[in-house]
């Protein structure tokens, strides 16, 4: 995805937010088999909101929005707040863990997207 060479951090954060969009996809599949606190509502729907926001983030720097910023800062407080929830509930779990460092990694890009608009 290397849409933007000019730009290195929106292409990361690009790549980024894919990732954590694929990988809370594939964690919710996980919880509801998990079933209990993995398979909460509010958790679903969390891992849910975060996989759309960030759908939405890089649409918005695919396409060069000018409103990118607003998208990314939205992203990097979902993400941070699904990373609590996945790291929370993760017990030695290793797809909740690798789902939260997903989170991680794409609300620090997002966050650098922030601060250079």
């Amino acid at each position: 995805m290397e849409h933007h060479p000019g730009n290195p951090g929106m292409a990361q954060c690009i790549q980024r937010c894919g990732a954590c969009h694929s990988l809370c996809l594939e964690t919710v599949e996980h919880c509801l088999r998990m079933g209990g606190q993995h398979g909460d509502a509010a958790h679903v729907r969390l891992l849910l909101d975060c996989a759309q926001i960030c759908h939405t983030s890089a649409d918005f720097m695919l396409r060069s929005s000018d409103l990118h910023h607003l998208t990314c800062g939205v992203c990097a407080q979902v993400c941070d707040r699904c990373a609590d929830e996945c790291e929370r509930l993760a017990a030695g779990d290793p797809v909740m863990q690798r789902c939260a460092e997903a989170c991680r990694r794409c609300a620090e890009s997002c966050r650098q997207m922030v601060a250079a608009a």
